[in-house]
């Protein structure tokens, strides 16, 4: 126990520097892991009172981690009102112990997915962000390759100049046969990117109303919304690419530049038709920790939910109401005067056979 405590406080006292944003978090972790562990162990060595004071604690600790149709929460919920009454064996104590351990390794589990996810999403903002700031360095010295003007349609008798429209200027009465990409301005894909950020950041504000707040130690849900900004820039890049290659029927000459920077914020907003599943992802994500769900019961665990494990009274197994492993303590309340629990409806227990 002692060991872990000092692996703990080695944790907590750690300076990561350049590294704390990374490493931090999993810094983190180990420090309540280890805490964890040196809690089970002490519960080894406790009396029997105050053991048994603390299977109730024991008990909503299994409840929130392990599934309704694991043994072990099976098994303890069996053993509760006994426990609680101060009739506990080393069977039990040894229960509590491995029932224990086996939720806080799946809290650490579950704070492992939300670190990991948190993780991939800045990375993956990282990543676009990347490329999204390579296109705008490639476009501002070879802004030809990648143009974003376009030339609205003219009458083909017409003895006038052509119109260029670009993202950042407009160009009246060019020459016939000038070329839209040789107008190009250094800033055009910037200013794209911009205007598709601009789209993308109304599409965080709108999608404020659907985080709730958490008390994992990941900013799961900034991370998500952070991954908007970059991802809305990119895809009003792409939308205007495709527009000026004809891929969307109608569209293939805009008409001003205010149609230019209008469509990449629309687009900019588009992300929101891809992020939003990482939105989702990121609450399920959030909304698993602390809260288990309800596993399809296959044969072997429905048996062993359905019959008494050896030693244990009652050979019938346990009432239907405890099949979910919510256990007996449920609807047991305390007594006004601080005597023994009092079992509302509940039948009276009978007596023991005397030695």
């Amino acid at each position: 126990m002692r060991g872990h405590l000092k692996k703990a406080g080695a944790a907590a006292d750690e300076d990561f520097g350049w590294r704390r944003a990374w490493s931090g978090s999993a810094a983190r972790e180990g420090v309540w892991s280890n805490i964890r562990s040196a809690e089970v162990m002490l519960l080894q060595l406790v009396s029997d009172e105050e053991a048994a004071g603390r299977a109730s604690e024991v008990m909503a600790l299994v409840k929130d981690h392990l599934e309704a149709d694991d043994p072990r929460r099976v098994r303890l919920a069996r053993r509760l009102r006994s426990i609680i009454s101060g009739e506990i064996s080393p069977s039990d104590r040894d229960l509590m112990v491995r029932a224990l351990d086996a939720a806080y390794n799946a809290l650490d589990d579950e704070l492992a997915r939300v670190r990991s996810l948190r993780n991939i999403l800045w990375t993956a903002t990282f990543l676009v962000l990347l490329g999204v700031a390579g296109l705008a360095v490639y476009g501002w010295f070879f802004p030809q390759s990648l143009s974003m003007c376009f030339t609205p349609k003219v009458d083909p008798g017409s003895a006038g100049g052509i119109d260029v429209v670009c993202p950042t200027a407009e160009h009246s009465d060019e020459a016939p046969g000038t070329a839209a990409s040789s107008l190009a301005e250094p800033r055009d894909i910037l200013t794209v990117e911009i205007a598709g950020l601009a789209g993308a950041a109304l599409t965080v504000i709108a999608s404020l109303r659907r985080i709730r707040g958490t008390d994992s130690p990941y900013m799961l849900p900034l991370a998500s919304a952070v991954l908007k900004f970059p991802t809305g820039a990119l895809s009003a890049f792409l939308g205007l690419l495709l527009i000026r290659g004809a891929f969307v029927p109608g569209l293939s000459d805009l008409d001003s530049r205010a149609q230019v920077l209008g469509w990449a914020a629309a687009f900019g907003a588009a992300q929101h038709l891809v992020t939003r599943l990482v939105d989702d992802r990121a609450q399920m994500t959030l909304s698993e920790v602390g809260r288990t769900t309800e596993a399809v019961v296959d044969p072997e665990r429905a048996a062993v939910k359905e019959s008494d494990a050896p030693g244990e009274p009652g050979g019938s197994g346990p009432p239907a109401a405890y099949q979910n492993g919510a256990g007996p303590h449920e609807g047991v309340q305390e007594g006004r005067d601080g005597g023994a629990p009092v079992d509302d409806g509940a039948e009276a227990p009978r007596p023991r056979a005397g030695p």
